[in-house]
């Protein structure tokens, strides 16, 4: 007599809504999650970012009953609403359906994960393992949940921290299942760098532990590099199926140590594919010219870098571990090898945050004087929310900061102590950089200002839909405000960017 085999299990991965479909660009960390489930369960993707209609399609997916778990990625900031609202959703349509969330901000935050009661378990640091260990154990032994590293979950009333896991560069050994995706193609945008313009991860984790970067919670002062014939077949395979022309690497922090560079420079010099990445000042201020030499032919465009305060005092506390004097040599480096460098700063800490602000404004107009070219990112410093269950200095002193925190009339901040909490719009702007409880209305007022004044007078040039005329007439009409420093209320700009809408790289990316 014939058994019939039994079906596999099969695992709904979800990418909430974080942008417009526009501009979508490969969902790089579901894909390695699948690929880590291959071999061992079925799996079908589920992009809220190209579906926008994504939660009613998951319920229907779920109510069919083809899947026994869901995996949810959730980054702090906009795509917490959308992960709450999908979770919510599946879980009245289907209540014993195990959900899983991974990412930055269960790993940040697995407490207000899992006060949530949509959410089963929080995967906290690199998932791909643990994912795979807790779906076994959960259709096979769940007495061995309490022994999977990486995992946090609920028991008899309260919350589980079991042990961290430690750091693993399994996933560059391959690469991601892109071909799964229905239309990869959709994916590629018309950039700045290229007509099809590619994101993608060569590389993994940071060796820093800036206090308030999520980076420093997942990787937690580790990296990994892939091997330079990894990086190659990659890029061929990229170039070759899809046409990519131009690559936007979303590597951390692409720069390392020079040595280690160099064989992943000299593929991508043979490719010469246009490229953008994160970079730290002090990582390109000290390449030798050979290196140099290198990055010129490989055609990079653009380096991210986080300049962060010109006061070094502040770079010291944050853990950024670069210095003012870095930064202004980075940018002479990079004017002189035909790289726009694309400065972030933090403005407004909350330790005087008015006289940061302005200190900063004044070194703003310092490197625009010395490259007009810079591209400047302004957002505001807002710490990491404390974690008690993280080890590690950095993480204890950002709990210890995170308890002095006061909002603008004087309160001690509360955090929110749910997934719901961390929706609301205030506390997405708090995750997003965009704002701040400690911000006055009049710091706010300025910081919107000069934030506007400066998007006038230096359009990015990464903005390739508005139209040129239409941008040297904002030019022209705020050089008086920026020549004199009069940013307050640019009424007049205001009113023009309501016919000529300026593309905001820190919404859209490239």
């Amino acid at each position: 007599m014939n058994v019939p085999a039994r079906r596999r299990r099969r695992v709904l991965l979800i990418n909430p809504t974080i942008t417009s479909r526009r501009n979508a660009r490969f969902p790089l960390a579901v894909l390695s999650l699948g690929t880590a489930l291959d071999g061992h369960y079925d799996w079908q993707l589920l992009d809220g970012n190209i579906d926008r209609d994504f939660v009613a399609t998951a319920v229907k997916l779920v109510e069919s009953g083809g899947f026994d778990a869901v995996g949810v990625t959730a980054m702090g900031g906009p795509q917490v609403p959308s992960a709450v609202a999908v979770s919510k959703a599946i879980r009245a349509a289907r209540p014993a359906l195990p959900i899983i969330w991974g990412g930055y901000f269960p790993t940040i935050c697995p407490e207000p994960a899992l006060a949530s009661p949509f959410v089963d378990f929080a995967v906290r640091g690199q998932g791909e393992s643990t994912f795979v260990e807790l779906l076994d154990a959960w259709f096979g032994d769940p007495q061995r949940i309490g022994s999977i590293p990486g995992l946090s979950w609920r028991r008899d009333g309260g919350i589980v921290h079991n042990a961290d896991r430690l750091f693993s560069a399994a996933s560059l050994a391959g690469r991601p299942a892109i071909e799964r995706l229905e239309n990869p193609r959709q994916y590629l945008g018309h950039t700045y760098l290229g007509r099809h313009t590619a994101g993608f991860q060569a590389a993994l984790g940071c060796r820093f532990r800036c206090t308030f970067c999520g980076v420093a919670t997942m990787f937690r002062g580790k990296t990994a590099l892939p091997a330079a014939q990894r990086l190659d077949a990659d890029l061929t395979w990229l170039t070759r199926e899809f046409g990519v022309d131009s690559i936007n690497y979303y590597d951390h922090n692409f720069f390392d140590r020079e040595v280690d560079m160099v064989p992943l420079l000299e593929v991508m010099a043979r490719h010469q594919l246009p490229w953008w990445c994160f970079a730290r000042s002090d990582a390109l201020v000290e390449m030798s010219a050979s290196t140099w030499a290198l990055v010129r032919k490989s055609k990079l465009r653009m380096a991210y870098i986080g300049a962060e305060s010109p006061n070094d005092r502040m770079l010291h506390d944050i853990r950024k571990g670069t210095k003012t004097d870095q930064t202004l040599e980075a940018v002479e480096i990079c004017r002189a090898n035909g790289v726009v460098p694309e400065l972030s700063f933090m403005l407004a800490p909350p330790e005087d945050p008015e006289g940061e602000t302005e200190n900063t404004f004044r070194f703003i107009r310092r490197i625009k004087r010395l490259h007009p070219g810079t591209e400047i990112m302004l957002y505001i410093y807002t710490p990491l929310p404390p974690s008690p269950h993280i080890a590690g200095n950095v993480h204890q002193r950002v709990v210890s900061n995170a308890a002095k925190l006061r909002d603008a009339d004087g309160n001690v901040l509360e955090f929110p102590t749910t997934a719901e909490g961390w929706s609301q719009p205030e506390w997405v702007a708090y995750w997003s950089h965009t704002d701040a409880p400690w911000l006055s209305e009049r710091l706010r007022r300025r910081i919107r200002d000069f934030t506007t004044v400066l998007g006038c007078r230096f359009p990015t040039i990464t903005d390739i839909r508005s139209p040129p005329m239409a941008k040297r007439a904002l030019r022209a009409l705020s050089s008086w405000r920026y020549r004199f420093e009069r940013y307050d209320r640019p009424w007049e700009l205001d009113l023009s960017r309501q016919f000529v809408r300026l593309r905001d790289p820190r919404a859209t990316g490239l």
